[in-house]
């Protein structure tokens, strides 16, 4: 594919998650691995698939009081934003935690995924929301572990790749982002040596 709506750097769960996305738009996505089809989900795979979601039905199972802002405050305890270049990093917390404490788990529940109903605690903190680590526990296991994150994205990428609207390019190594008037136009790499290692 020479021409295309967006072109993504990397097939791990990140570059899936906006493929298949993008792809639910009718846009013409081109996804660029450097790793051989069987590495396809990169290191999500290996993963223990656990995610950080805030108030959930897990959560309140187990008795555990979550909320947003105790999330809010928790993230903001271990970051320690106070510098003028933490600026955008403070916005990406807040954007995440809103996120996790609302459309996220819907959003995956809605693609078929499903959780352990015991929530961890990973990061776990001194039980202070001002200090460093979680202060409830909030790290939930996906049932499937890393494939059962990837599967509802690979799933959908290929469906689009399937109706033509996603061209998937293993071995693609980019190396250098092509800009033109001050903006990113396209990328330029090698294509790597076929590799068929399971």
């Amino acid at each position: 594919m020479a021409e295309a709506d967006v072109i993504i750097v990397g097939a791990g769960l990140a570059g899936l998650a906006a493929a298949a996305e993008l792809g639910d738009r009718g846009k013409r996505v081109l996804l660029l691995d450097q790793e051989p089809e069987a590495s396809l989900g990169g290191q999500a795979f290996w993963s223990l698939g656990g995610l950080f979601l805030v108030d959930t039905p897990e959560q309140r199972r187990m008795g555990i009081r979550d909320s947003r802002d105790l999330a809010l405050l928790d993230w903001m305890g271990s970051a320690q934003f106070n510098r003028p270049e933490d600026s955008w990093p403070r916005r990406w917390a807040e954007a995440y935690v809103d996120f996790a404490a609302g459309e996220m788990r819907p959003w995956l529940h809605g693609m078929g995924m499903r959780w352990f109903p015991v929530v961890g605690w990973a990061e776990r903190g001194g039980g202070f929301a001002t200090g460093h680590g979680n202060s409830v526990p909030r790290f939930h296991i996906t049932w499937g572990t890393g494939p059962g994150v990837l599967e509802p994205f690979i799933r959908r990428v290929r469906a689009h790749a399937e109706a033509g609207l996603i061209t998937l390019a293993f071995r693609h190594r980019v190396d250098r982002i092509e800009t033109q008037n001050a903006a990113a136009c396209g990328v330029s790499g090698a294509v790597l040596a076929t590799d068929r290692a399971p």
